[in-house]
């Protein structure tokens, strides 16, 4: 149906199946944070409705509402805020279910995916069939609803699939003629077909095609040619992304340390060589293993450059000596216990790649460039979290926050050292640069006087009585201070009264050639850091 031209010379629309799976941000929602779709669920974008879940919608709330009125409605409404890449991650799944059975699918968006519909309905006897086979795999592989549309063209398979038809061949243009303009999905142009008197694709595909052109603009003259059943984009078909995982099945289990480090290294070199086949190289390395009583033990090991064949299969050594050995019996951070070393030998070794990079050497660290000395370093440290967790080596790094101690945060060794706060933009009321060379642990306590002898104290306006002369810190001799800036204030958690923190901070550079940060609350000075 796809090879034959149209009136005007043009090939004709090529025959489309578009998958469909309803309210798709809510079903991704539930996927991977684990919110209910089956409760009132609303996911939000720019404070308004984006999607809503068929309870939801039982109680009168509708796409485009703002959160507010939505929760009026809905007093139980589950919001959850929208995240592409969480919609994104889920619908792969459908996609690869799809892939299963059907060959050559293009990613509209999360939660809609087309495809030619010839191949499918010859190999399943017929369009109808393809349909039934497609919805009911994607039910059993993903536990996915889904609704299919089949028509001349992807635009009229989309709207198809909104009701489940099938548009006979060549009926497009009459399937599409009835339809509101809202169904272009082009706002600004419905409302001015609306004003215009155009209220159906009929109304609008009457209209000269040049005058269209003329009048509203290429966009609008594209959208005449969809509301004519004239659709010609061709289907950008995506390449399934390659299975790089490798597995391996033991006759004999794995019960001794020396025998899973062979097969360990065996695997190891493998998955290597297949990331290279790819130029590829992987950031985190899944490590699954499945014991001849069943037991599945995972664990994922991450590195802050690219994991080299030898980084793999120590990797995966370490992680089968420490379940093998059970030496990881000992309690983790917070006293957690990790799980005891399997009841029986391991059958099963399956080795996941994940965080994957163009293959490049690896990146500067703290012990600088690759070498022998990064390559021990890197070894003892992770030979330690193969024994006691991946709690027991912790690095730090700065994230979001208006104080230095509060930036600091603590991450297990070979994690991504990415923030885990924002900090841009800017967080309001956030000391400015230079950053402390010394943050201490416990203040100083301290005492700041003017040239006069008196207390410096600041008020609520935040108007510094004098200018600070001299400092004294603890019980030592008092400090000239030559130069200061500030006060910047900081008043946190002001709702909740036991954790509330409001002080005034100060930088002061003494005669002595240092440099402090001093912060006042309460009516006492201390000392927070030292600068360099």
């Amino acid at each position: 149906m796809g090879g034959g031209a149209g009136e005007t010379g043009q090939p004709a629309p090529v025959r489309t199946l578009l998958v469909w799976c309803p309210d798709w941000p809510v079903i991704a929602a539930e996927i991977v944070d684990g919110v209910p779709a089956s409760t009132p669920v609303a996911v939000l974008h720019a404070n308004r409705v984006l999607a809503c879940s068929t309870a939801a919608r039982a109680e009168g709330v509708r796409r485009g509402l703002r959160k507010r009125e939505a929760q009026s409605r809905c007093p139980q409404l589950i919001v959850v805020d929208h995240d592409p890449g969480r919609d994104a991650r889920a619908f792969e799944s459908v996609v690869a279910a799809i892939e299963e059975v059907a060959a050559g699918v293009e990613v509209i968006r999360p939660g809609v995916c087309a495809l030619a519909a010839r191949g499918p309905a010859r190999y399943f006897g017929g369009e109808e069939q393809a349909a039934e086979r497609i919805v009911e795999h994607v039910a059993q592989t993903c536990l996915v609803e889904s609704q299919i549309g089949i028509a001349d063209g992807l635009f009229a398979a989309g709207l198809a699939a909104r009701t489940g038809q099938i548009v006979p061949p060549g009926d497009a243009p009459k399937f599409l003629a009835d339809l509101p303009v809202e169904a272009l999905g082009r706002p600004p142009l419905t409302d001015l077909l609306r004003r215009l008197g155009l209220r159906t694709l009929a109304d609008f595909a009457a209209l000269p095609a040049g005058d269209v052109l003329a009048r509203f603009g290429f966009d609008a003259a594209l959208a005449h040619q969809l509301a004519a059943g004239r659709d010609h984009r061709r289907l950008a078909v995506r390449r399934p992304p390659p299975d790089l995982a490798v597995t391996e099945t033991y006759d004999e289990p794995l019960d001794r340390v020396d025998a899973a480090a062979f097969a360990a290294r065996a695997l190891a070199e493998r998955l290597h060589e297949t990331l290279s086949g790819h130029a590829l190289a992987c950031t985190r390395l899944g490590i699954e293993a499945v014991t001849e009583h069943g037991q599945e033990l995972h664990r994922v090991w991450r590195h802050d450059g690219l994991l080299s064949s030898a980084a793999i299969a120590d990797r995966v050594r370490w992680q089968l000596d420490g379940w093998l050995s059970g030496t990881n019996r000992r309690p983790g951070a917070g006293g957690r216990v990790a799980p005891s070393r399997p009841t029986s030998g391991i059958i099963r070794l399956r080795l996941i790649p994940d965080g994957l990079l163009a293959q490049a050497g690896l990146q500067p660290g703290l012990w600088g460039e690759t070498g022998a000395e990064r390559d021990r370093a890197h070894r003892a440290l992770s030979r330690v979290q193969g024994i006691l967790g991946p709690e027991s080596v912790l690095t730090a790094v700065l994230g979001g926050g208006r104080s230095d101690a509060d930036r600091a945060r603590l991450v297990p060794w070979g994690d991504e050292r990415t923030p885990g706060r924002p900090a841009e933009p800017p967080w309001p009321g956030r000391l400015p640069p230079p950053a402390p060379a010394v943050v201490l642990a416990a203040p100083l306590p301290a005492a700041v006087y003017d040239d006069a002898g008196e207390p410096v104290t600041v008020t609520a306006r935040l108007q510094v009585s004098a200018a600070p002369a001299r400092l004294v810190v603890g019980t030592a001799a008092p400090v000239e201070i030559v130069g200061w800036a500030g006060p910047w204030p900081l008043d946190e958690r002001w709702w909740a009264p036991a954790e509330s923190r409001r002080r005034a901070r100060f930088q002061v550079r003494l005669a002595d050639g240092g440099a402090l940060l001093l912060s006042l609350a309460g009516g006492q000075w201390a000392v927070e850091a030292v600068y360099d």
